[in-house]
């Protein structure tokens, strides 16, 4: 009879996943949490429904091996470029201050350097998976906090790569006899890593351009899963994990144009092996060592999420952060990881753990990892209140006169606020000034601030959904708001705080995700702007351009499906477009706007004089001079250089007419 054990243990993790995960959802925590207890409540020191964590093992591999893949698929190699300085400066600093504290400790404590070095490599480490994950249900990987705490993650994934090869090294295995030089083993490793990513690239590309070629979804999704299992097992075998192949498989094919749709393939499986995960980190958590010695385990953990925070929180400054956006990133970089676990099972042979060292490491780092979703939920109102606590001091060391350099905007009335100067709101800033219409902005990335007051609008550095900075840019008096910020959250809790603190103000929202819209507007926002539909909405424009349409009734259709709030796109709202009106007019009617050209025929002549309508067939409707529209005739009127003329007709009878008021005659 074959072995049922695995697939039972399977079964009592989604099975009792289930109403946790939804209790979770409703107590607004994340998933991650839930599957975290389901853990406890199962594993050994709980109710050991599945007594023996080893039983998950293999489930769990496949869990952090897909998700880590996945990981990969999202970040790419060309953000590890893109983000280089980030990268290395503020990962640097991270991973080396962490080394330096355990050193510290060590040398205080009599621990071999070896031994304190893997430490510190451990508790250094923080959960990629665990983060991202709860960065992006926030909606927050895209703010000036979640780029930062990716950026230190990134280089911790690039370390791991490094350390596992170095272990033998901690252990005082490389001097044995029979062990390979240490340094030996680390250059063929590494040179191992570079030959597949580099081999890789082009192997993936080479390869899925074949497979697309046959154009078989099953194909291609089974060749993805294929490379991700086999750089898993290269990895393996070149003495590092399977996650860290699989998440070297992902950085490859992110590379490709294949990356988006390898990555919707993976996604509807993440949850399950996600879930089995976490729960087995939950199932490590050892209870009778938490009830034996609850000072031990609860000290450690808090002490190392306080160091981890601390630590991270000056690499971001040293990169020239603020300390709020630098605390938001150190809490949620303050747990300890999945690859410190990988790191934990490789040493463990290897005598780099005393005593019982590796059971209490197990215990602290799933308390710490449990801790992860409420530090994340809390870091911006523990970030708030430090920044301004430290803001008040130096304006009270100051004397109350500290100037932090943004420009007076006091006497401001009816002006447009823009909340992020990114490129829309700098586009948008440049528009509003060209149009005669003040404006401020308030972004929480200081080199924006800085750049804004350069382009010479006024800008202070700062959260833009809070009263207060929305008060210093006089908000209270403004005409329109714009948010303009990549975070769903921000924008919901912006667009509340704007229509409190100016009920009469038009508050504008753009917004990369529909299911925001009906909240947006429940909270207050006028207008909702959604990427995808306005690149879809201008793709609409330019196909009726084709079909001659006049500019004006597409304007009209266009502002018609925005007015319901773009139902039609979003599939709330029957198609109710009135283009089928023009047909009494023929579908090749249109407006022209033609300039008048100097040397033409028609300067110092009218419509009349022209014959115009005789002549071509088209008709004049009015003629706009130094900005204003003439449209009553008037026989002592003549057309000068620099005048627009506005003409209907069909398209012979347009261009006919146009040749007129070129400035070569026909």
């Amino acid at each position: 009879m074959h072995d049922l054990g695995v697939l039972r243990d399977l079964a009592i993790i989604a099975g009792l996943a289930l109403p946790v995960v939804a209790l979770a959802h409703r107590l607004h925590l994340p998933p991650l949490a839930g599957f975290l207890v389901v853990g406890v409540l199962i594993g050994p020191s709980g109710t050991a429904l599945i007594p023996d964590p080893e039983a998950v093992a293999a489930l769990s591999e496949i869990g952090v091996v897909l998700l880590l893949f996945e990981i990969g698929l999202e970040l790419s190699l060309s953000d590890v470029l893109r983000w280089g300085r980030s990268v290395a400066i503020a990962g640097g600093a991270q991973m080396a201050g962490m080394l330096a504290l355990a050193v510290a400790a060590g040398t205080a404590l009599d621990i071999p350097l070896g031994r304190v070095l893997f430490y510190g490599a451990l508790v250094a480490m923080s959960s990629t998976a665990a983060v991202t994950k709860l960065y992006a249900d926030r909606g927050e990987l895209d703010t000036p906090h979640g780029r930062e705490a990716v950026s230190i993650l990134l280089f911790q994934d690039l370390c791991i790569v490094p350390i596992m090869a170095l272990l033998p090294l901690l252990a005082g295995t490389a001097g044995r006899p029979g062990a390979p030089s240490v340094w030996v083993q680390l250059l063929v490793s590494l040179g191992a890593m570079v030959a597949l990513v580099v081999g890789g690239r082009f192997a993936v590309r080479w390869t899925l351009d074949r497979v697309v070629s046959e154009r078989n979804r099953d194909l291609f999704t089974l060749c993805v899963g294929f490379f991700a299992i086999g750089t898993a097992l290269v990895s393996a075998a070149a003495g590092f994990s399977l996650a860290i192949g699989a998440f070297l498989a992902g950085l490859i094919i992110s590379e490709s144009e294949y990356g988006q749709q390898a990555l919707s393939d993976v996604i509807p499986f993440r949850v399950l092996f996600s879930g089995v995960f976490f729960t087995s980190i939950g199932m490590l958590l050892d209870l009778s060592l938490l009830v034996e010695q609850p000072l031990l385990v609860v000290g450690a953990a808090v002490s190392i999420v306080a160091l981890k925070t601390v630590v991270a929180t000056g690499a971001i400054m040293l990169r020239g952060r603020p300390l709020d956006i630098s605390l938001r990133s150190g809490l949620g970089l303050a747990q300890v990881g999945e690859f410190s676990f990988v790191l934990a099972a490789a040493g463990l042979p290897l005598g780099l753990f005393a005593g019982d060292d590796y059971q209490t490491f197990l215990s602290v780092a799933a308390l710490s990892l449990m801790a992860t979703p409420f530090l994340i939920g809390s870091a911006r109102r523990l970030a708030e209140a430090a920044a301004t606590r430290l803001a008040g001091a130096a304006r009270r060391a100051a004397g109350g006169n500290a100037d932090d350099g943004d420009m007076d905007v006091a006497g401001y009335r009816d002006h447009a606020v823009v909340i992020g100067y990114g490129l829309a709101g700098r586009y948008l800033a440049r528009m509003l000034r060209a149009a005669g219409i003040r404006c401020a902005v308030i972004d929480q990335n200081l080199d924006l601030v800085r750049q804004a007051r350069a382009d010479g609008v006024p800008a202070v550095y700062g959260d833009g959904t809070r009263h207060a900075l929305l008060e210093r840019v006089a908000g209270a008096h403004a005409r329109i708001i714009v948010f303009a910020i990549p975070s769903s959250t921000e924008e919901r809790r912006g667009v509340a705080a704007a229509r409190e603190l100016a009920p009469a103000a038009r508050i504008v929202v753009r917004t990369r995700y529909v299911r925001a819209i009906d909240e947006l507007q429940r909270l207050g926002a006028d207008a909702v702007v959604v990427e995808e539909f306005e690149a879809s909405l201008e793709l609409f424009k330019r196909a009726l351009e084709g079909y001659e349409i006049p500019a004006g009734r597409i304007a009209h259709e266009l502002d018609a499906v925005r007015s319901e709030h773009y139902g039609l796109l979003r599939g709330t709202a029957a198609p109710d477009l009135a283009l089928n009106a023009l047909q009494h007019l023929g579908i090749h009617d249109a407006l022209e706007l033609v300039e008048v050209e100097a040397g033409s025929r028609a300067i110092g002549e009218n419509a009349r004089t022209l014959d115009l309508r005789r002549r071509t067939g088209a008709i004049q409707v009015a003629v706009v001079r130094d900005g204003a529209p003439i449209y009553r005739r008037d026989d002592a009127f003549r057309y000068a250089s620099g005048d627009t003329a506005i003409l209907v007709g069909d398209r012979e009878a347009l261009g006919t007419a146009a040749a007129l008021f070129r400035g070569v005659a026909p």
